[in-house]
Formats: structure tokens, C-alpha cells, sequence
């Protein structure tokens, strides 16, 4: 079947009111709405974020944060709640505060605060700042806030952090300096509580031990040659019998007669009773004992102890005084042997305090290190020397308006309303199943007719219709604007009509993109 362009136009021409209809509300109500809105002007300020002003193989700051990840935290912190509202509060940007919902506030001011980072590959690192809004003024005003606020937090940030290290590294010193007494106090009750069993002192306890050892086999010496002495004693006095008087006021004839009878014993020891030279010293002995008997008028008898006695009590006092001591060495020297044998022990405890201590002087000194490389950092960020944030052009009142566009607007809606008023005219033709044209007829019933007479309206139902169709046209091209300009004076402001309709829609991008959202 041939396309039949003529047969097309005609039916556009026959339904070219529903066409008219819904391109004019389209066109009007976008034509409406793009006068209404309200104008969105923008201010801008740019910010540098400067590399340290002191480079770090002089002096490092403790502030490790990147100008990335600086950028994001001051983004996030202008970005509260509680910072919106106090902004919009302290430069009135809602004047009717008291009716508006602060949700809506907070969500607005969202929408219109703009912080956008760039990072240069040459190390040019800029930070835009900018606010929208209705009044040219007021949003400079903002956006110069703004800026103002984030100089001051990029300073407070850093700066705070910097001494919150340095505070934490002088508390870190202060506890580790009394971990250092404490342990200092324990090493020292340790070795006061253990002090003759210190791994220093092994040495002295094994000479001492090795001392008395040797002094107490000294004293086994003289004690087995005083048992000699005093079994030669025995034996000597058993034989002999004799004991001499021990007297120091003897006479000329005593003194003679002890000599005499001290070389008649020796000579016994060599010769027998019968000697000759045995015989004269007993007789020679015999005449001085009778000298001296006549001279005392008798015997004189015993005054005081033996020579025998006295030996023999001088070795047992003697044996006494080596027993003791023996007794007092082998004492001694168990009790070193005590001691070496808890030396190991103790070595080993020791030794585990002395490591804790070094450890933790070790600590304490890394952490002398860091406090003064802290508060080395904590000084270049109060004098501002490390990184930082600095205004490089200010935030200027807006010549003119930024959004919306209003003739794209209004373009848009023409061509939203011709394309929809197609769509009708298209979607009423493929609704309609009826015959309008012979080759319908041979098509659907299979014959050929000789002619057709289309419906011909009179003059009075044309005139009638066409006037119908005028005056609703022309309702609508006055109306719709009417309505939208009630709506906008009377009811509800337009945008926020808008920012309703597109939060319920989801298509709140798009009207941000189309008018700018509500201004200040």
C-alpha cells in the first residue's frame, strides 16, 4: 500500500485542535515558568593548598594529612548540620526562619554549597568554593563566609592536631619516666633483698669458699698433729711415769735435778737399766733428790700440775678451739654454696628486670625523640610553615544570572508540546478502527464501490466548531500563565513548588540543571 502523504494531512488537519491544545499548555506552562523563575546567581572563591613552607629533610610537621584528604575533611565539616544552620542563621538567608522546616534548610543549603578540590599534576593544588542564590549580595556574602570559615578550620585543624601529638608524646614521657622509677625501685629492693647472691658477687663467694676450704684442711693439719702429739704424750707417760713439777721459783738443786732427770728419761729411751751410764745418772739423781728432800726437811710434794697435764690440757683446749672453727667453716661454707647454688636464680630474675628496664628506657628515649620532633611540628603549624591554605581570589558580587536558561526553557517546552501534541494526534488515529477511505473498504470487505460521499458539516456547525475550539485555546494561553503566576504570588512560591514536585518525582538533577534550585 503506497504511503498517502495527502491523506495524513488531512487527518492532521482534522484533529489539529487536540494538537493545538496540548502543544499550547506544554508551551505555556514552560514558557510560564521559565519567566517566573527565579534567577541563580553564583560566586566563586579560589583557594591554593601550599606545600610546606619548610622542607622536611630540615624540619618535618606531624600533620601527615594530604592536601586530598584535607580538602575532604574540611568539606565535611562545613557540610554539618549545625554549621549550615548557623550560617544561614547568622547572614539571614532564609528571613522567614521560623516557618521553614530546618530538614529543608539543611537540604537546600546542601545543594547550593559547592566545594570542589582540583589536583594539578605540577603540584597546583586549588580548592573552588561557591554558593548560589536569588540576591547577587547575599551570595557573596555567603561564599565569603565560606571561605573565611575554611581558613580557620584549616588552621585549627592542624594546628589542633599538632599539639594533641605533641600533648600526647609529653604524656607518653611522663608515664614512661615513672615506668622507669618503678622498675629503677624494683631492681634495687631486688638486689638489697638478694644482695650476697648477685651474679657480681659469684666471684667473691667462690674465692671466699675456696678460702675457707683451704683454711679448714689447714685446721684438719693441726688437729691430726695434735692428736699425734698427744698419743706421743700418752705413750711417752705410760712408759716413763715420771711427771716434773712445774714451778717457775725452783732452787739451783731442783733446777739441776729436773736436768738430770730429763737426761736420765732420754737415756732410758737409748739403754737399758743396766747401763753403766744409766746407773750414774740414777744415783747422781738419788743424791740430789736426798739434797734436796734435806733441805726442804721431806719430800717435797707435787704443788702443782704435771708437765703431762699441762700438754695435755693446752692440746685439748687446742683440739676445741680447731673442732669449732671446723664447725664454723663447714657452716660457712654450706651457706655459700646455698648462696652460689640461688645465684643462677637469681641471675635470671634479674636479668628480666634489667631487660624490662632497657626496653622501656628504650621506649622513654624514642619518646624524648618524638615529643621534640613534635613539638617542633606543633610550632611550624601555629606559625603556619607547614601546609596550608591560602585565598587566591575572593568571592565577587555576580554581574548577571548564571541559571536558568530561560529560552532553552522555553524552547524546551515548545518542543515537548509539538512532540506530545503528535504523540495524541498519532495515538487517537491508531484508536480509531473505523473506515474513512474506499481502499479500507476493498480491503476489509472485498469489493470495489463506485463512489463515496464524504459528511459535509454546514457553515453553522463549522463556524460553531471552530469558534469551540478557539476559545479553549485561547483559555489556555491566558489561563495556564494566570494560574501559574496565582500559584507563585498567592500560594507557594514557584521553585518550591518545583523542589516538591521533583523530591516526590526524582528528578531532582534535572531541575537543579534547569533552574538553579530556590534562592537566597
Amino acid at each position: 500500500m503506497k504511503f498517502d502523504l495527502r491523506y495524513y494531512l488531512s487527518i492532521f488537519f482534522r484533529r489539529i485542535h487536540y494538537f493545538l491544545l496540548v502543544a499550547i499548555i506544554v508551551s505555556a506552562a514552560g514558557t510560564s515558568i521559565a519567566v517566573m523563575l527565579p534567577p541563580v546567581f553564583v560566586s566563586r572563591a579560589v583557594l591554593l593548598i601550599e606545600g610546606p613552607q619548610i622542607p622536611n629533610e630540615l624540619a618535618a610537621s606531624t600533620v601527615r594529612t594530604g592536601p586530598a584528604e584535607q580538602a575532604q575533611i574540611i568539606k565535611q565539616m562545613l557540610m554539618t548540620r549545625n554549621t549550615l544552620l548557623e550560617i544561614a542563621d547568622e547572614l539571614q538567608i532564609y528571613p522567614n526562619r521560623n516557618g521553614v522546616n530546618p530538614d529543608a534548610i539543611v537540604s537546600d543549603m546542601r545543594q547550593r554549597v559547592v566545594i570542589q578540590p582540583s589536583f594539578g599534576r605540577n603540584g597546583s593544588n586549588t580548592l573552588t568554593v561557591q554558593f548560589s542564590g536569588s540576591n547577587p549580595r547575599k551570595v557573596a556574602e555567603v561564599a565569603n563566609d565560606l571561605v573565611s570559615r575554611v581558613l580557620s578550620q584549616s588552621v585549627e585543624m592542624r594546628a589542633g592536631r599538632a599539639t594533641q601529638t605533641s600533648e600526647f608524646f609529653e604524656d607518653e614521657v611522663n608515664r614512661l619516666s615513672a615506668e622507669i622509677d618503678r622498675k629503677s625501685k624494683e631492681i634495687l629492693e631486688f638486689k638489697l633483698a638478694n644482695q650476697n647472691a648477685l651474679p657480681e658477687s659469684l666471684t667473691y663467694l667462690r674465692s671466699q669458699q675456696a678460702s675457707l676450704q683451704e683454711r679448714s684442711l689447714q685446721l684438719q693439719r693441726d688437729r691430726n698433729s695434735l692428736v699425734e702429739r698427744r698419743a706421743s704424750l700418752e705413750d711417752l707417760y705410760q712408759r716413763t711415769g715420771r711427771v716434773a713439777p712445774v714451778n717457775e721459783n725452783q732452787s739451783p738443786a731442783q733446777r739441776e735435778l729436773a736436768q738430770l732427770q730429763s737426761e736420765l728419761d732420754s737415756a732410758l729411751l737409748v739403754f737399758s737399766s743396766q747401763n753403766p751410764k744409766v746407773k750414774v745418772l740414777q744415783a747422781r739423781v738419788a743424791a740430789l733428790e736426798s739434797r734436796v728432800a734435806s733441805d726442804q726437811g721431806a719430800v717435797q710434794e707435787d704443788e702443782g700440775p704435771s708437765l703431762y697435764e699441762v700438754q695435755m690440757a693446752d692440746i685439748a683446749s687446742q683440739l676445741e678451739r680447731i673442732d669449732e672453727e671446723l664447725q664454723r667453716n663447714a657452716e660457712a661454707v654450706s651457706s655459700i654454696q646455698e648462696t652460689i647454688e640461688s645465684t643462677p636464680s637469681n641471675s635470671i630474675a634479674l636479668e628480666e628486670l634489667n631487660r624490662s628496664y632497657s626496653a622501656t628506657q628504650q621506649q622513654y628515649n624514642a619518646a624524648i625523640t618524638r615529643l621534640s620532633e613534635a613539638r617542633t611540628g606543633e610550632r611550624i603549624e601555629v606559625l603556619s610553615k607547614g601546609q596550608r591554605i591560602t585565598l587566591l581570589e575572593e568571592a565577587r558580587v555576580a554581574s548577571r544570572p548564571e541559571r536558568p536558561d530561560r529560552p532553552m526553557i522555553a524552547a524546551a517546552s515548545l518542543g515537548g508540546g509539538i512532540a506530545l501534541g503528535l504523540a495524541l494526534v498519532v495515538l487517537l488515529e491508531l484508536l480509531n478502527s473505523s473506515i474513512r477511505r474506499p481502499v479500507e473498504i476493498t480491503n476489509k470487505l472485498g469489493i470495489t464501490p463506485l463512489g463515496t460521499l464524504p459528511y459535509v458539516r454546514t457553515r453553522r456547525e463549522t463556524a460553531v466548531r471552530r469558534g469551540l475550539i478557539g476559545g479553549i485555546l485561547l483559555l489556555l494561553l491566558i489561563g495556564i500563565p494566570a494560574a501559574i503566576w496565582a500559584l507563585d504570588t498567592y500560594y507557594l512560591p514557584l521553585d518550591l513548588i518545583l523542589d516538591r514536585l521533583v523530591e516526590r518525582s526524582g528528578l531532582s538533577g534535572l531541575l537543579v540543571k534547569l533552574s538553579g534550585g530556590p534562592g537566597a
